[in-house]
Protein backbone atom coordinates (compact mmCIF):
# COMPACT_ATOMS: atom_id res chain seq x y z
CA UNK A 1 0.00 0.00 0.00
CA UNK A 2 1.57 3.72 -0.92
CA UNK A 3 1.44 6.56 1.53
CA UNK A 4 -0.55 8.81 -0.43
CA UNK A 5 -3.58 6.02 -0.78
CA UNK A 6 -3.11 6.19 3.73
CA UNK A 7 -3.47 9.94 3.61
CA UNK A 8 -5.47 10.79 0.98
CA UNK A 9 -3.44 13.59 -0.38
CA UNK A 10 -4.24 13.66 -4.21
CA UNK A 11 -2.59 15.88 -7.27
CA UNK A 12 0.46 16.66 -5.50
CA UNK A 13 2.80 17.34 -8.14
CA UNK A 14 2.94 20.87 -8.03
CA UNK A 15 3.80 20.99 -4.56
CA UNK A 16 6.32 18.25 -5.20
CA UNK A 17 7.65 20.47 -7.79
CA UNK A 18 8.05 23.36 -5.74
CA UNK A 19 9.69 21.31 -2.86
CA UNK A 20 12.25 19.46 -5.24
CA UNK A 21 13.16 23.51 -6.24
CA UNK A 22 13.57 24.41 -2.77
CA UNK A 23 15.73 21.59 -1.78
CA UNK A 24 17.73 22.74 -4.89
CA UNK A 25 17.57 26.02 -3.35
CA UNK A 26 18.62 24.90 -0.12
CA UNK A 27 21.52 22.78 -0.95
CA UNK A 28 23.00 25.99 -2.80
CA UNK A 29 22.96 28.28 0.18
CA UNK A 30 24.06 25.24 2.94
CA UNK A 31 26.95 25.55 0.32
CA UNK A 32 27.30 29.17 0.11
CA UNK A 33 26.89 29.29 3.93
CA UNK A 34 29.68 27.08 4.33
CA UNK A 35 31.88 28.78 2.21
CA UNK A 36 31.22 32.32 3.66
CA UNK A 37 31.88 30.58 7.58
CA UNK A 38 35.29 29.52 6.18
CA UNK A 39 36.52 32.40 4.62
CA UNK A 40 35.03 35.38 6.28
CA UNK A 41 37.68 37.95 7.74
CA UNK A 42 37.58 41.00 9.43
CA UNK A 43 36.37 42.30 12.70
CA UNK A 44 33.39 40.28 12.81
CA UNK A 45 34.55 37.25 12.18
CA UNK A 46 33.88 35.67 15.62
CA UNK A 47 30.04 36.83 15.53
CA UNK A 48 29.43 35.97 12.01
CA UNK A 49 32.28 32.86 11.84
CA UNK A 50 29.60 31.29 14.71
CA UNK A 51 26.62 32.35 13.09
CA UNK A 52 27.18 31.19 9.34
CA UNK A 53 27.68 27.60 11.34
CA UNK A 54 24.76 27.92 13.00
CA UNK A 55 22.83 29.40 9.82
CA UNK A 56 24.32 26.55 7.69
CA UNK A 57 23.86 23.37 10.17
CA UNK A 58 19.66 24.87 10.29
CA UNK A 59 20.07 24.97 6.51
CA UNK A 60 21.27 21.16 6.52
CA UNK A 61 18.24 20.19 8.94
CA UNK A 62 15.87 22.08 6.24
CA UNK A 63 17.58 19.78 3.25
CA UNK A 64 16.55 16.48 5.24
CA UNK A 65 13.27 17.90 6.31
CA UNK A 66 12.68 18.62 2.89
CA UNK A 67 14.07 15.66 0.89
CA UNK A 68 12.13 13.37 3.51
CA UNK A 69 8.47 15.39 2.98
CA UNK A 70 8.83 14.45 -0.81
CA UNK A 71 9.39 10.68 0.08
CA UNK A 72 6.14 10.96 2.04
CA UNK A 73 4.25 12.55 -1.05
CA UNK A 74 5.88 9.84 -3.32
CA UNK A 75 8.44 11.50 -4.83
CA UNK A 76 12.30 10.77 -5.14
CA UNK A 77 14.03 13.87 -3.43
CA UNK A 78 17.18 14.64 -6.48
CA UNK A 79 20.53 14.33 -4.89
CA UNK A 80 22.84 15.06 -6.98
CA UNK A 81 25.00 18.13 -7.01
CA UNK A 82 24.81 18.48 -10.78
CA UNK A 83 20.69 18.56 -10.64
CA UNK A 84 20.72 21.04 -7.87
CA UNK A 85 23.03 23.37 -9.84
CA UNK A 86 20.74 22.92 -12.70
CA UNK A 87 17.67 23.31 -11.08
CA UNK A 88 18.25 26.12 -8.39
CA UNK A 89 17.32 29.91 -8.59
CA UNK A 90 20.40 30.41 -6.21
CA UNK A 91 23.87 30.69 -7.39
CA UNK A 92 27.16 29.52 -6.17
CA UNK A 93 29.76 32.06 -4.62
CA UNK A 94 32.93 32.65 -4.93
CA UNK A 95 35.23 33.09 -2.38
CA UNK A 96 33.64 35.97 0.02
CA UNK A 97 35.42 37.14 3.02
CA UNK A 98 34.24 40.97 4.03
CA UNK A 99 30.92 39.97 6.49
CA UNK A 100 28.62 42.74 4.74
CA UNK A 101 28.62 41.17 1.39
CA UNK A 102 28.23 37.56 2.39
CA UNK A 103 24.96 39.19 4.74
CA UNK A 104 23.67 40.96 1.75
CA UNK A 105 24.07 37.73 -0.35
CA UNK A 106 22.04 35.91 2.27
CA UNK A 107 19.37 38.46 2.81
CA UNK A 108 18.80 38.21 -0.87
CA UNK A 109 18.81 34.64 -0.89
CA UNK A 110 16.26 34.96 2.12
CA UNK A 111 13.78 36.84 -0.25
CA UNK A 112 14.26 34.07 -2.54
CA UNK A 113 13.83 31.29 -0.46
CA UNK A 114 10.87 33.11 1.75
CA UNK A 115 8.83 34.06 -1.82
CA UNK A 116 9.22 30.29 -2.83
CA UNK A 117 8.07 28.95 0.55
CA UNK A 118 4.96 30.81 0.63
CA UNK A 119 3.96 29.46 -3.23
CA UNK A 120 4.50 26.45 -2.26
CA UNK A 121 2.57 26.44 1.13
CA UNK A 122 -0.47 28.62 -1.12
CA UNK A 123 -0.58 25.15 -2.92
CA UNK A 124 0.10 22.64 -0.50
CA UNK A 125 -2.84 24.42 1.28
CA UNK A 126 -5.23 23.89 -1.36
CA UNK A 127 -4.82 20.18 -1.65
CA UNK A 128 -5.28 19.84 2.61
CA UNK A 129 -1.89 19.20 2.99
CA UNK A 130 -1.36 20.61 6.15
CA UNK A 131 2.31 18.72 6.71
CA UNK A 132 3.71 20.92 4.28
CA UNK A 133 1.89 24.14 5.38
CA UNK A 134 3.25 23.78 8.49
CA UNK A 135 6.91 22.84 7.31
CA UNK A 136 7.34 25.81 5.29
CA UNK A 137 5.44 27.88 7.81
CA UNK A 138 8.12 27.36 10.36
CA UNK A 139 10.57 27.76 7.77
CA UNK A 140 9.33 30.87 7.11
CA UNK A 141 8.63 32.19 10.67
CA UNK A 142 12.10 31.35 11.45
CA UNK A 143 13.97 33.01 8.02
CA UNK A 144 12.19 36.00 9.14
CA UNK A 145 13.29 36.32 12.32
CA UNK A 146 17.14 36.21 10.87
CA UNK A 147 16.14 38.63 8.00
CA UNK A 148 15.45 41.29 10.54
CA UNK A 149 18.28 40.47 12.68
CA UNK A 150 20.19 40.75 9.41
CA UNK A 151 19.31 44.00 8.48
CA UNK A 152 19.40 45.03 11.85
CA UNK A 153 23.16 44.18 11.58
CA UNK A 154 24.02 46.32 8.40
CA UNK A 155 21.76 49.02 9.72
CA UNK A 156 24.06 52.23 10.30
CA UNK A 157 21.26 53.78 12.85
Amino acid sequence: MKTLEITGLKNVQKVAKGLQQLLADLQVHYTNLRGFHWNIKGKEFYFLHEKFEEMYDDTAAKVDEVAERLLMIGETPVHTFSEYLKVSSIRETGVVSDGDEAVKIILETYKHLIASERAILSEAAELGDEATVALLSDYISGQEKEVWMLTSYLSNV
